[in-house]
């Protein structure tokens, strides 16, 4: 989720803020029965081959009743093994053929909800036992979760107990780095990656504040594939194997700024990621780029809107929502996303004189004085928007309905972005709503934080035929 340092005072409808958390996937292959499941149109593309920006979400907020709250405590607390085939999560495949695609990655992003951030927000976890919230078993649940999904390079948010999960990970063949938030905040992002599967050629970490954008962190690194192992140790579906030569590429990780009414930071901290993440591709040879994280936006978002088409015309945008956190409509329960986003523009455009842009802001956001069109030249697609998933927790151009979850929200602000030189073998299906509301509230007996962990699994498209 976002961070908190900067948070405002809670909204007057109490399901404006948010976060949330979810299941170990259950392993199963494209043939089993859950495969069969409807599925969404791939997300359609511009005659130039660009990809439109996310249209609609479909997402509800939801009923927060006392006796709804009731169940969700009944429930939280039942456990046993109809629980967990209930909150299972499963592999979903991508509508292309990869099966000539040798080289892959398996990619986990999770903001696994930092110690302080959990005991100073009690207000966002009215619903969790306290015994839930407890770092020793969050983490031992998180760590159990991880080693389910076979991953090859792990993207951590709100990481304030680097040790513990260094050491644990050591223990599973995973090196990791790690980068504290300047100022006061104790939390940081860290990155892992499995030592026989990849040698780190470059790290650089970003520090926001640098450039007058608060004190978040990103980091950057450059991995390369290992192609010295023997077969044994190339089988899986997350190795790369030896039969191509050497794969690079640029894998970034970021949380983003919390603050819903400062979109300047939060569009600023997201383009500075992004063009340092183009250089370093340029630098080491054009590679791939992988961009994982918590932005603190919804998929509706200018921000979103930025990340997928490339290009952002600032001015037409409310400051105080680039994020999509704030538009709920009046008297209402249901968040601005099922407004629309055409709607949603003319809203924006009748506004932007109400809530105008201060040339400091603007430079903020674009990093340039005068400058108020913003672009940037990495083609990103969405991981999962990439693969077609079920009505039951997708919204209408593919990307999860809910990715964070507790009292005070439920919705999505975690992603992975890919370039065009990667393709989607498959992801880990999210948990559907009506099965994530009756947890009551993120962590719960089977999770360790309040988002569920992202996982996707990418190929090199140009290592073999994808049709």
């Amino acid at each position: 989720m976002a961070r908190r340092n900067d948070r405002l005072p809670p909204p007057e409808n109490p399901n404006t803020d948010y976060r949330l958390k979810w299941r170990r996937p259950h392993r199963s292959g494209p043939s089993d029965a859950h495969f069969k499941r409807r599925r969404l149109a791939p997300k359609s593309e511009t005659s130039n081959g660009t990809h439109k920006p996310h249209r609609l979400n479909r997402f509800q907020a939801f009923s927060s009743s006392s006796q709804n709250r009731r169940k969700k405590r009944r429930v939280g607390k039942s456990g046993g093994s109809s629980s967990r085939g209930a909150c299972s999560r499963r592999w979903v495949f991508s509508s292309a053929d990869c099966s000539n695609c040798n080289d892959k990655v398996t990619i986990v992003s999770y903001n696994i909800l930092g110690v302080e951030n959990a005991s100073k927000h009690l207000d966002l976890y009215a619903n969790t036992p306290r015994s839930f919230l407890e770092w020793e078993r969050r983490k031992r649940l998180i760590f159990e979760e991880i080693n389910t999904y076979n991953a090859s390079v792990l993207c951590f948010q709100e990481v304030d107990h680097f040790n513990d999960l260094d050491n644990l990970f050591q223990n599973n063949g995973f090196k990791g780095v790690y980068k504290a938030r300047t100022g006061d905040a104790h939390d940081g992002c860290a990155l892992f990656w499995k030592d026989k599967l990849f040698t780190l050629l470059h790290q650089e970490d970003i520090e926001f504040q640098r450039f007058g954008l608060r004190n978040n962190v990103a980091q950057l690194c450059v991995l390369e594939a290992r192609n010295d192992k023997p077969e044994s140790e190339t089988s899986g579906l997350t190795t790369v194997t030896s039969s191509t030569q050497r794969k690079r590429f640029v894998i970034g990780n970021i949380h983003v700024l919390f603050n819903p009414n400062r979109g300047d930071i939060k569009l600023g901290q997201v383009r500075l990621l992004l063009d340092k993440a183009y250089k370093l591709s340029e630098e080491w040879g054009s590679i791939p780029v992988i961009i994982a994280g918590d932005l603190n936006s919804l998929p509706q978002s200018a921000i979103y809107e930025f990340l997928a088409s490339s290009k952002l015309d600032i001015q037409l945008h409310n400051r105080k929502n680039m994020s999509g956190q704030l538009e709920i409509q009046s008297n209402s329960r249901v968040f601005r996303s099922q407004i629309g986003y055409e709607a949603s523009i003319s809203i924006s455009r009748s506004r932007q004189f109400l809530h105008g842009w201060t040339m400091e802001e603007l430079n903020l956001a674009a990093g340039a004085i005068g400058v108020t069109n913003l672009q940037h030249h990495l083609n990103l697609r969405s991981a999962y928007s990439g693969v077609p998933g079920n009505h039951g927790t997708r919204d209408d151009i593919g990307e999860p309905l809910a990715t964070s979850y507790h009292s005070k929200f439920m919705g999505t602000v975690d992603y992975i972005w890919h370039s065009e030189e990667l393709t989607p073998v498959r992801v880990l299906e999210t948990l559907p709503i009506d099965i994530l509301r009756r947890t009551g509230g993120l962590p719960s007996e089977q999770w360790g934080s309040d988002h569920l962990a992202l996982v996707c699994e990418l190929a090199f498209a140009n290592n073999g035929t994808v049709s």
